[in-house]
């Protein structure tokens, strides 16, 4: 490998880890995301936020377990979904350029610590337990999202290295501007074991569900499915 094209992939390994798939350790970074680097041809042609989702997910669901005290994983994207959909919590915005990052308009500030932080917390709890389907901007990116970014449709699951989560958009139709209606079944694995020597669980999909953004590649073997006839339920 040329010294150029080591440093690239240094590069890019330390703003991906930093980034997108931060863990807790503070100081240290995934390994497998190397494995996505290496042929640098192939950078560009990677669902690198589907991945980055997944991760999200993966890393939510641990942080609701009993005794998990943080969260990690793309906590940006978390509070920029926050901002988006709950004006309560919402802080100030200025006024982009069109092309400018969405998530860049909010202007946050580091708040102090102590007895304020806690105060803000029980006030921050009130709030979310009086909340109604009224405090919720369900379409913050208008009412045909789904139609102009096809792939938010998509059903099936989203994958990073070893994460893989399942990505069901008709769980919660308000989003993309339809009515809701009583969601399927959730989508469960076909098979979940962890052997003895391991403290994680291994977990097999139908392969059906296995085939679209594998390993955070985008369309690996073909394009998504068609929505699930959401434009009958305007």
């Amino acid at each position: 490998m040329k010294i150029r094209d080591l440093e690239v992939q240094t590069y890019l390994f330390v703003l991906l880890g930093s980034t997108l798939f931060v863990d807790k350790s503070r100081d240290r970074l995934r390994p497998a995301i190397n494995v996505f680097l290496k042929d640098q041809r192939r950078v560009a042609g990677y669902a690198w936020g589907a991945a980055a989702l997944a991760y999200l997910y993966r890393q939510l669901g641990m942080a609701t377990r009993v005794g998990s005290k943080s969260i990690c994983g793309c906590l940006t994207l978390l509070q920029a979904w926050i901002y988006e959909y709950f004006p309560l919590f919402r802080p100030s915005q200025i006024l982009q350029a069109p092309d400018a990052p969405r998530a860049s308009s909010w202007v946050c500030h580091r708040f102090a610590g102590g007895d304020d932080a806690r105060q803000r917390l029980v006030r921050y709890r009130q709030m979310l337990d009086e909340m109604s389907g009224e405090d919720v901007s369900w379409t913050p990116y208008g009412r045909d999202a789904g139609t102009e970014v096809l792939c938010s449709l998509y059903t099936g699951v989203i994958r990073f290295a070893d994460v893989a989560e399942g990505y069901d958009p008709a769980r919660c139709r308000r989003q993309f501007g339809y009515r809701q209606t009583i969601p399927r079944t959730m989508m469960v694995p076909k098979d979940v074991y962890r052997p003895a020597s391991c403290s994680t669980y291994i977990v097999f999909w139908e392969g059906s569900m296995d085939q679209f953004w594998c390993c955070g590649q985008r369309y690996r073997t073909s394009p998504p499915p068609s929505p699930l006839h959401m434009h009958e339920m305007r």
